[in-house]
């Protein structure tokens, strides 16, 4: 049982261990003081894997196509990078691979891995790392800004050349709602109240 304080009217109350799709309101006021996901595991992951098989398809897909005056060219995010390295733009070409690749990447792995992990229980204490890692690579992953500098320099390009937005655009738009979605439906909670199951456990038998 936790003890926690209404964020609205400030009401100490011991909240129960709630089942799943649960949620416990405050006796005052009614605020929602806690929830638990009918979902807490297989939704996150499910939106995981599917954020992974958009990463895949944005970063070997086209982002875009021009053609001007004949001339037709088109490249992926990985294809752009190398291109600002090959113009000795190193430093920005460095940025733009581990903001839009390595990063995403990275928290894709990293939350895959715990998710799996402690689908069934108990977890492995090595989860905790895991999700320390997922941490530090989300603020890191702009795709966001990414597209909204795509979106400029689309409008900006337009008047000059046909442009068409290619298969790796769409993956990319559609990372950049699924980022989010995994956020909310992450409970970090559920995911330790797992593993502390498997640490209670070793305790026990160790007593034994």
């Amino acid at each position: 049982m936790e003890t926690v304080a209404c964020p609205d009217c400030d009401l100490l109350q011991s909240i129960p261990e709630l089942s799943p799709g649960g949620k416990a309101r405050c006796p005052r006021c009614g605020f929602t003081v806690a929830s638990r996901s009918a979902n807490p595991i297989d939704l996150p992951l499910a939106l995981t894997v599917t954020a992974l098989i958009l990463l895949v398809i944005a970063n070997t897909s086209p982002l875009m196509s021009l053609s001007a005056v004949g001339r037709y060219a088109s490249t992926t995010i990985i294809g752009g990078a190398y291109e600002m390295w090959v113009e000795g733009e190193a430093i920005t070409a460095l940025i733009v691979a581990f903001c839009a690749v390595i990063a995403p990447a990275g928290y894709i792995i990293f939350m895959l891995t715990v998710l799996v992990a402690v689908r069934r229980p108990p977890g492995p204490q090595w989860v905790g790392e895991m999700m320390r890692g997922a941490e530090f690579m989300l603020p890191w992953s702009m795709n966001e800004v990414m597209m909204l500098g795509i979106l400029v320099a689309l409008i900006k390009i337009a008047e000059l050349a046909s442009v068409e937005a290619g298969i790796g655009m769409y993956a990319v738009g559609a990372l950049v709602l699924l980022f989010p979605a995994i956020m909310v439906t992450f409970d970090p909670e559920e995911v330790w109240r797992r593993v502390e199951w498997a640490d209670e456990s070793t305790d026990r038998k160790s007593v034994k």
